[in-house]
């Protein structure tokens, strides 16, 4: 079938796209949801690991008080700042009056208990920041990396920004009452996926049970370190935030990120984590479409030797999504235009689309799988009198559209 037989579908197929049905295994249908998500939590997010996909969302998007949580990208900076070579582990730094009494003992908040004029190294501060949540360990650094508290928070607003997170405004190291002092449960999900990535050789520190500084030592927070496959990350809790937590788990392969806050109790936390991660596991999977596993109809050529071209997945789509959303899954080759000859084996032909619901759409490419010639002159003036023989509306090109549609 030649495209384009009336001006009405020229039109709808070139500003909308044009839609052929696929024919794809995508899976078994399913008696509806196997589970209703919902949580007590304030905030909430499930993220699949290897995907980055927002699989739940609870205010996710919203800016938030993250409390120690901000420890995350504390820690993540003086990763970045190692591997540019701005500081080493081994680097010291010295303990100012002012870190003991706002981060220390005297402050009554989480601590790495050091004393003024301690000269721990980098290396150690970390282990304070992460495991023992010690303030006073937070200011050390930024002190000695930035000269000061508020400028080293400038720095990681600034580099946050530069990795995508919008939603970040940090005014401390520590996580302490800030005004306007933010970050969104979906940006925080996404940072702990750059730190698992792209330092593996840190991020085992987030598992470790306690740590010791001296006489004193703090015990990990995090409540999920008890649940099989779990490995991070940070916990946080003010009065004026609830308690909250950024974990991450990995089962049969399969990794998952869970943010919560706003939690009225620190065993509301530790209950309604285990449970969501639960879900997060459980509920949800990911499936890989390849090339082989998908039947691609043959796309319309205009002005070809041939009138039709095979074509195929360029490349596998991930689909991750809750168990019983691929019972309803949609599949759909989408061309962005006319497919004009001449063609080139390999030539991007349009997009392969899979839609679940409640998850933002994936695609891939989808390619020619053979050569399209164009037709010569007396081929092309053949086809145009079979065209206007046939009452076909020939007036515009494929690429100069018709006017008068709607867009």
């Amino acid at each position: 079938m030649r495209p384009f037989r009336t001006r009405e579908t020229y039109i709808v197929k070139f500003w909308r796209g044009i839609v052929l049905a696929a024919a794809v295994g995508i899976g078994a249908a399913l008696p509806g949801w196997a589970q209703v998500i919902d949580t007590p939590a304030e905030y909430a997010v499930i993220m699949d690991h290897e995907t980055g996909q927002i699989l739940y969302s609870k205010r996710g998007d919203e800016p938030m008080t993250p409390a120690s949580m901000t420890k995350m990208m504390t820690a993540f900076v003086v990763f970045e700042l190692i591997e540019r070579g701005e500081i080493a582990l081994t680097d010291k730094f010295t303990v100012s009056e002012d870190a003991w009494r706002r981060g220390g003992f005297p402050s009554g908040t989480s601590t790495m208990g050091l004393v003024p004029k301690d000269t721990p190294t980098v290396e150690e501060l970390l282990h304070g920041v992460i495991t023992m949540s010690g303030n006073d360990a937070c200011i050390t650094l930024a002190e000695g990396i930035s000269g000061s508290e508020p400028a080293f928070a400038a720095r990681m607003t600034e580099i946050a920004h530069e990795l995508g997170l919008k939603s970040v405004n940090f005014v401390n190291t520590t996580g302490l009452e800030g005004e306007g002092h933010v970050i969104s449960a979906v940006d925080l999900a996404k940072l702990a996926k750059m730190t698992i990535d792209k330092y593996p050789q840190y991020y085992g520190w987030y598992s470790l049970p306690s740590y010791t500084w001296r006489e004193y030592t703090q015990e990990n927070r995090n409540p999920l370190l008890e649940v099989a496959g779990a490995d991070g990350l940070k916990t946080g809790h003010l009065e004026s935030s609830g308690y909250g937590l950024t974990a991450s788990a990995v089962r049969d392969g399969v990794r998952r990120t869970i943010v919560i806050n706003g939690l009225p109790t620190m065993a509301a936390r530790a209950q309604e984590a285990e449970r969501l991660m639960r879900v997060a596991i459980q509920s949800f999977e990911l499936k890989t479409i390849g090339p082989e596993t998908v039947t691609l109809p043959d796309v319309d050529v205009w002005l070809g030797e041939q009138r039709t071209v095979p074509v195929s997945l360029a490349e596998p789509v991930k689909v991750v999504g809750h168990k019983a959303a691929f019972s309803k899954a949609k599949a759909e080759l989408v061309l962005d235009k006319t497919i004009k000859a001449p063609v080139k084996k390999g030539d991007k032909v349009g997009m392969f689309v899979v839609t679940l619901e409640g998850q933002a759409p994936v695609s891939a490419p989808v390619i020619a799988e053979a050569d399209v010639k164009k037709l010569g002159f007396f081929g092309q003036a053949i086809e145009g009198v079979s065209t206007l023989m046939k009452g076909e509306n020939t007036s515009k090109p494929a690429d100069e559209p018709a006017t008068g549609g709607d867009e």
